[in-house]
């Protein structure tokens, strides 16, 4: 029932989320005011609230079973709010059906008609809506020309490449030209480099066409990349949105630190405060100093995270403090393994008490002299400005 207090509390949390993150236009394109899907007994999307401006790239970013699927549907049409409203330009869309919407989706498995040419593909939409036949030819030669087809119009799907048909759905979801385009995980089919490139490409059809793109995806890296904000959701509730730098050096909660790349984490409660550094007594790291404006009380429990980027790693630690504005945390252990990534090397390190801390080192030389190796006891060491404070 409405009247409900976790229920009121629920959509209260969204709504916030959604107004406090969103960017600072007028009118957003597309709103989504508390809304709500249940299948049986299962709520996949719980009262969310979101803002999305026209001209954005916004991805929604979760696990598997999170609602974001099931929340890029409603928006398509597929699937009808059981609660709330979907505006598109101020109009109530929930009602509309899916072919009148100025909304398209491109599937994860594409759906192009097999016995269908390439050019038959993108213009089955353009038929369907009674375009006459000399518009349909330009338009889909103007597809063609976007995504980079040409000279295939005649083939088959069973005669195209995994990307070339990523490029027949595309073209066919874009020749209608709509107000929203949404992408459900768009390169999951692809290979790692075809799917890089592709990114790119994406990227700059967005800009070109100034046209808004919503993208489902699992996958950080991807989301990160492409979308100007992301919308990181779990169990059927937006938990942050925000930029991606933003999301990955300011997380909202420890899960939401955990799930964005990778992190170090340290339990611990808040012991003194001294201006703008806090320090914190954890469990495996000792006094850890951190930089944290809020004004948190003694014994606030917390967890102080560090990206493993922002660890340094020698044998002998840094050369001094002299000439720093600020205290450096030290860590020791001993070096348990080396993965040699490329760009990177990533080094676990077991402190002495007990806990595991992960640094990745940019390998900035081609040969790299010093170069740790497993067993060896190091330092590792953090400034307070590295670190953020998780309350939850």
């Amino acid at each position: 029932m409405s009247g409900q207090s976790p229920e009121i509390d629920t959509a209260k949390i969204n709504t916030a989320v959604a107004q406090a993150t969103a960017p600072a236009n007028d009118t957003p394109l597309l709103r989504v005011e508390s809304v709500s899907k249940k299948f049986g007994d299962f709520r996949a999307v719980d009262r969310l609230s979101l803002d999305i401006n026209a001209g954005e790239f916004f991805a929604l970013l979760g696990p598997s079973g999170c609602g974001k699927t099931t929340l890029l549907r409603m928006l398509a049409g597929f699937e009808t709010p059981d609660e709330g409203r979907i505006l598109l330009g101020g109009r109530d869309i929930a009602p509309v059906l899916p072919h009148e919407r100025p909304v398209n989706m491109m599937f994860q498995n594409y759906a192009l008609f097999p016995h269908l040419s390439v050019r038959d593909n993108i213009a089955f939409g353009l038929k369907r809506a009674g375009m006459a036949r000399a518009a349909i030819d330009t338009r889909v030669g103007e597809m063609v020309a976007l995504v980079k087809l040409d000279g295939l119009e005649k083939r088959r799907p069973d005669q195209l490449s995994g990307g070339q048909k990523q490029r027949v759905a595309l073209a066919r979801s874009l020749a209608r030209r709509p107000k929203v385009l949404l992408l459900d995980e768009p390169l999951a089919a692809l290979d790692k480099k075809l799917r890089e490139s592709t990114q790119l490409e994406l990227m700059e059809l967005q800009r070109r066409l100034g046209m808004t793109f919503i993208v489902v995806t699992h996958d950080q890296e991807e989301a990160m990349t492409m979308a100007n904000r992301i919308g990181v959701m779990d169990a059927g509730r937006l938990e942050q949105v925000a930029t991606p730098r933003d999301l990955y050096e300011a997380p909202a909660s420890r899960w939401i630190a955990q799930f964005v790349g990778d992190v170090n984490l340290f339990d611990g409660e808040v012991a003194s405060r001294e201006h703008h550094h806090l320090t914190i007594a954890t469990r495996d790291g000792g006094s850890i100093v951190v930089a944290e404006p809020r004004d948190l009380v003694g014994n606030t429990v917390v967890s102080v995270g560090i990206r493993p980027e922002k660890v340094k790693v020698s044998r002998r630690g840094p050369a001094s403090d002299a000439g720093t504005s600020q205290a450096i945390n030290r860590l020791e252990g001993v070096v348990t393994d080396v993965s040699y990534l490329g760009g990177s090397t990533v080094y676990k390190l077991k402190l002495d008490s007990g806990a595991v801390v992960r640094s990745s080192i940019a390998n900035t030389a081609r040969l790299d002299i010093d170069t740790l190796s497993a067993g060896q006891r190091v330092v590792a060491w953090f400034t307070p400005d590295d670190c953020v404070v998780l309350e939850k």
